[in-house]
């Protein structure tokens, strides 16, 4: 009996492919898949096989579905089998074989149009019995010209339009930066020792002096360029090299040079100036101070008038006054702009800044000034970070810098702004461009990380269906997960700082217009750092051990950007600045409007409440609904104006009910954060909706919609907790939201080469191994 078993069985496998029956041919895979899964035993299947009715199955099928499912079937014939479904699906008309994941779509299209509805219900009623129901199509069941095809899909658009958008207002500045930086001088290296860092980054700021990029952003006037723009496009071409190189040189030509543009005089600007923009004079920002870092008007270091010699006496009255982590402080910087409380007689008039000799011409340390070293840090040991201690250092009573306060020589003060507190915060937002250019080289830090792993995650293989080639890890759900939200929140960023930099250009010397620019980079430095940070670490994971090698740049990447969270201001301190903007104007708003206009305002409250609160809305689900940009920024509003009424609300009970404003605002402060978050991201994506809106080319404007779609419902899913609370969504429309994210990833994988490519980083600044763009791409789309 088992000679008679075994003959029909090499009959029907040697058989050619089209003597088979419809269902002959269909039931081919599902023994193959049943054998090599292994979800029944031998004894098991050959049991199953025999208890089919007969009237369920169509002779030939039942037939071969006994043969096959025999415990004496042999390894080779198991070979057999594979080379009988593979010449039968050789023999399909179908030609697509990438859209079938499933079993049965894969054994329906060997059958064949002539299956009648009688072999498809046996079909799915051997799906249930096998235990294969939703089972995949194992790789090596795809015909062979397909998998080599696999790889050759050709890329979604041209990159160029969109680097041409990315690149912003100075391309041509971006492309000068770039040469200069691709020079053989201009390296990384490794494994040298923290002197020999800081003397190069020192002579590469010298160089970029040279070339005139330290007094690009000053008007021409006081010997500037007149160039703020173009000074913006410089600093983000040099982060994408060595973020040392951009925080010394902007301490020098941004915070010491622009505190005496900014809250110096005339003088000042014709004395000092030519000598910093030339670096003949090296300066330093001394304002943080051990004990106080955030609290500026706490500061502790004094500066006493004393009126018999007209000069001013710098003092540090303890350890927790000395000026700490001040950048070129440690070695090269021989001025310091010391940020000091101003005591005149028995009178303090707050803080204010004075200009402190620290070093001689020859570098030699100044009587009463004590400089110390802070040595090796986490990262950015190109710069030298130091303190400083004043013994009743002198200078010159001219030395203070008096743009919004002077003293005459008999001591008396005077100021054009009366109230302490608001001079003080007039004079601090005059030095918003720190957190400018600070929320520009991270978003850079996040271009590079991302470059760096998504071309590897293009070219590293692994794992895959059984036979089939392995598969590039960005093909996997999970890793287009982890990259490419980050990758759609990189390109927010972009389009958002443009719009700051921008409205610096605009507004920056307008008192109203610089208190907003302060709020937008304060949010936009707090959220671009902690993003960057993020964003580089979860890329060093997805490169593996390949992403730890230092050569591969994560580490230094990450551990320059580490205190770019905390310096600047603290993020989760410029959050809560940030909210307090959003409150003062809130106030304003209600403080201009009339009865008529309050009424207004309140019915367009219930209006939007009616709109985005309805049952409608919170349970739509539709695809097209969840993709609409104006659905997006209607929900980015509505958390963001509720929480800014609902915190206004919160402190305006606690403080009319006896609470001091201290411990209303500490009660609130989660709230604040919250509040500040929200609106940072609203206008991400106002800045990312524009950017779409005015793109002209048609071709890139359907990707940035995507990466756009993407950014809004990424961020709603991260946010889904308060949308839920606060019934805005429904549990339905949450789940349909995150299957939405995971659509959008693996529609934006196909465009991840182009999207790095149109960041337009060279290789040589890119400089890990990994990551170089030398890589075989597939072909460039017409």
């Amino acid at each position: 009996m088992s000679l008679t078993v075994e003959n029909q069985r090499q009959a029907l496998l040697n058989s050619p492919a089209g003597q088979l029956t419809p269902l002959q041919r269909a039931v081919l895979p599902w023994v193959y898949v049943a054998w090599s899964e292994g979800s029944l035993d031998s004894e098991a299947l050959q049991q199953l096989a025999g208890q089919i009715p007969a009237d369920s199955f169509e002779e030939s099928g039942l037939k071969t579905l006994r043969l096959l499912c025999d415990a004496s079937l042999t390894p080779q014939e198991f070979n057999q089998l594979q080379q009988l479904i593979l010449q039968t699906a050789q023999n399909s008309s179908t030609s697509d074989w990438s859209s079938l994941y499933r079993l049965m779509d894969y054994s329906l299209t060997l059958a064949g149009p002539e299956l009648d509805a009688a072999g498809k219900s046996s079909l799915e009623q051997l799906e249930k019995q096998l235990q294969l129901t939703g089972a995949a199509v194992p790789g090596e069941l795809l015909p062979c010209a397909f998998k080599a095809a696999h790889n050759d899909e050709p890329r979604r658009f041209n990159p160029r339009p969109l680097r041409k958008m990315l690149a912003g207002s100075r391309p041509e500045v971006r492309e000068k930066m770039f040469q200069t930086l691709e020079h053989p001088r201009f390296r990384h290296e490794y494994g040298i020792s923290t002197s020999v860092f800081r003397d190069r980054v020192y002579n590469w700021c010298i160089e970029f002096c040279r070339e005139g990029l330290g007094k690009m952003a000053y008007p021409t006037e006081v010997g500037g360029g007149g160039e703020l723009l173009s000074f913006l496009t410089s600093i983000e071409a040099l982060s994408h090299f060595d973020l040392s190189l951009v925080i010394k040189f902007g301490v020098h030509f941004g915070l010491f040079c622009g505190s005496v543009y900014h809250l110096g005089s005339s003088r000042h600007h014709q004395e000092i100036l030519p000598l910093g923009f030339s670096l003949e004079l090296p300066g330093c920002f001394a304002m943080t101070e051990t004990g106080h870092g955030s609290n500026v008007r706490s500061l502790e270091t004094t500066a006493t008038y004393d009126q018999e010699r007209q000069e001013f006496v710098i003092h540090t009255p303890n350890l927790a006054a000395r000026k700490d982590y001040i950048g070129n402080a440690a070695l090269h910087a021989q001025m310091a702009t010391v940020f000091a409380q101003l005591v005149i007689g028995d009178q303090q008039y707050g803080v204010h800044a004075f200009l402190v000799r620290i070093r001689d011409n020859q570098g030699v340390t100044m009587p009463g000034v004590h400089i110390e070293d802070c040595g090796e840090k986490v990262g950015l040991n190109g710069v030298d970070n130091g303190r400083l201690r004043f013994t009743r250092v002198r200078i010159p009573r001219t030395n203070l810098l008096d743009r919004f306060a002077q003293v005459a020589p008999d001591g008396s003060y005077t100021s054009p702004i009366t109230s302490p507190t608001k001079r003080f915060f007039t004079m601090i937002s005059t030095l918003v461009l720190g957190r400018v250019t600070l929320a520009a080289a991270a978003t850079r830090v996040s271009k590079n990380a991302l470059t760096i792993a998504l071309r590897y995650g293009e070219q590293r293989r692994q794992f895959g269906a059984e036979g089939a080639p392995e598969q590039s890890i960005l093909d996997y759900q999970t890793h287009q997960r982890r990259l490419l939200p980050r990758l759609a929140s990189t390109l927010a960023l972009n389009f958002a700082f443009q719009d700051l930099s921008l409205r610096c250009v605009d507004s920056l010397d307008n008192e109203d217009g610089r208190r907003r620019i302060e709020a937008l980079a304060a949010g936009l430095k707090a959220w671009g750092t902690w993003h960057a940070f993020d964003t580089v670490q979860q890329c060093r994971e997805c490169c593996g051990g390949q992403g730890y090698l230092a050569a591969n740049r994560f580490g230094a990447l990450r551990d320059d950007l580490d205190v770019f969270l905390t310096f600047e201001g603290d993020n989760t301190v410029l959050m809560q600045l940030v909210a307090k903007s959003l409150l003062t104007d809130f106030r304003h708003q209600f403080s201009e409007m009339g009865f008529v206009g309050l009424l207004q305002y309140l019915s367009r409250r219930a209006t939007e409440a009616v709109s985005a609160w309805n049952p409608l809305t919170t349970r739509s689900t539709d695809p097209s609904h969840l993709r609409d940009f104006d659905f997006h920024l209607r929900a980015f509003k509505a958390r963001e104006n509720h929480l800014l009424t609902r915190v206004a609300g919160r402190l305006k009970r606690m403080i009319e009910g006896g609470e001091d404003t201290w411990t209303a605002f500490n009660s609130c402060q989660d709230h604040l954060v919250t509040l500040a978050k929200a609106s940072v991201e609203r206008n991400l994506l106002e800045c990312f909706q524009a950017a779409v809106q005015r793109c002209s080319d048609a071709p890139t404007q359907g990707v940035l919609q995507q990466f756009c779609c993407l950014f809004a419902l990424s961020r709603l899913e991260v946010g889904r907790a308060w949308f839920l609370e606060n019934g805005y969504f429904e549990g339905a429309k949450s789940k349909a939201i995150r299957d939405q994210v995971l659509e959008l990833c693996k529609q934006t994988r196909a465009m991840a080469w182009d999207v790095v490519s149109a960041f337009g980083i060279p290789d040589k600044l890119i400089s890990a191994p990994i990551g170089l763009g030398d890589y075989p791409a597939p072909p460039v789309a017409k």
